[in-house]
């Protein structure tokens, strides 16, 4: 059962696309290495770093958190854009307030999957329609779109809404992800077409 509804105020914006983008009807699937197999070994998210505590939850202990429904649309730096879609989740501001992340952190690292990570700012993490989403468009999340449970940052591009999110850090200070190193640009808002580093 879904507690609330958001809407990202993207989606009211008379342009919906931003500079550079064609639109999609369909989600492509993109993504770094294989799709993991978590039939042997379950999937959990583990959140470390300046919180008043550590601890790992698997994918039942997220959902007995608020679930949210977020309607917002989707912006890939390879240039396509999709809109309208529809994901069921947790948002990350209620999940953080459980772990109490320490005054005077500033950001975040999310990891994925065979080394894959992204960087961002504490207030872009903790958007009002940013969530660990575990359902899109009224089906359950699967496995190529980033099943079982994958991070949707609405307002970045899509490179930083990490697929199969295993792991959370709290971090003092900012460092880049997995792109942001090979060039990306480290905050990556797609309506100031913040591709790559200058």
């Amino acid at each position: 059962m879904t507690d609330r509804i958001v809407k990202s105020s993207d989606t009211e914006r008379e342009e919906r696309l931003p500079p550079g983008q064609t639109e999609s009807k369909k989600l492509p699937v993109l993504h770094y290495g294989p799709v993991p197999d978590y039939s042997e070994e379950p999937w959990d998210l583990t959140i470390i770093g300046i919180v008043e505590h550590e601890d790992t939850l698997s994918v039942e202990d997220l959902k007995k958190f608020p679930h949210t429904k977020v309607l917002t649309d989707i912006h890939c730096v390879t240039g396509w854009s999709t809109l309208n879609q529809e994901w069921v989740g947790v948002l990350t501001r209620d999940l953080m307030r459980k772990f109490t992340p320490a005054p005077g952190r500033n950001h975040i690292m999310v990891y994925g999957e065979y080394g894959y990570s992204a960087n961002f700012k504490f207030g872009d993490f903790l958007g009002e329609d940013c969530l660990l989403a575990w359902e899109r468009n009224g089906e359950e999340l699967d496995p190529k779109h980033g099943g079982p449970v994958r991070l949707v940052i609405p307002k970045l591009y899509f490179w930083k809404s990490v697929k199969w999110v295993r792991r959370i850090e709290v971090l003092w200070s900012e460092e880049p992800g997995f792109w942001e190193r090979q060039g990306y640009h480290m905050q990556g808002d797609p309506w100031k077409e913040q591709r790559h580093q200058k």
